[in-house]
């Protein structure tokens, strides 16, 4: 795996998750669930921090054995959420749409996540300002302002923990 340029030890325990109320994943799977009835799982707080701290996501969207890539993460009300900058016909978001569940790469660690496609403008205005204060560096502001083009906030997605299975 490659070096993020930034480590954080957690433990195997440590990344048990708690649970909040929630909404459906995003594509077809997620199709006629009822959102209330959905438990939302959330990130530990020492994932939350690596992610917080890091500029880069390992991620690779769906359940087959294809590639990580490196995307763009942000955090906002310590809830993990990412954007499309592109929307490519075959990339990471339209994989999602068809199945929302995905791989996540952590201080060392896979974790299995679950797409979620955010609605809130509200929300996404606050992800706008995330991505424009986390991503501030000269080379990297052009994109960070694309990302809050209507083109990549309809792209909103948040990333939910699986559960552990055994």
């Amino acid at each position: 795996m490659k070096s993020f340029g930034w480590s954080l030890v957690i433990s195997t325990a440590t990344l048990k998750k708690e649970s909040h109320e929630g909404h459906a994943p995003i594509g077809q799977a997620g199709q006629g669930t009822n959102a209330r009835m959905k438990a939302k799982r959330q990130f530990s707080d020492n994932v939350l921090a690596v992610l917080r701290e890091g500029k880069v996501l390992r991620i690779r969207a769906g359940t087959s054995q294809h590639r990580f890539i490196g995307i763009w993460v942000v955090v906002v009300k310590d809830r993990a959420f990412i954007r499309s900058w592109s929307v490519k016909p075959n990339g990471w978001y339209r994989t999602f749409l068809k199945e929302p569940r995905g791989t996540i790469q952590v201080a060392g660690h896979e974790i299995a996540v679950r797409a979620v496609h955010v609605r809130d403008e509200r929300l996404r205005d606050a992800i706008d300002r995330a991505y424009l204060e986390n991503y501030n560096t000269a080379g990297a502001l052009k994109y960070a302002k694309d990302l809050g083009s209507p083109k990549s906030r309809a792209t909103t997605v948040e990333l939910e923990p699986l559960p552990l299975t055994h």
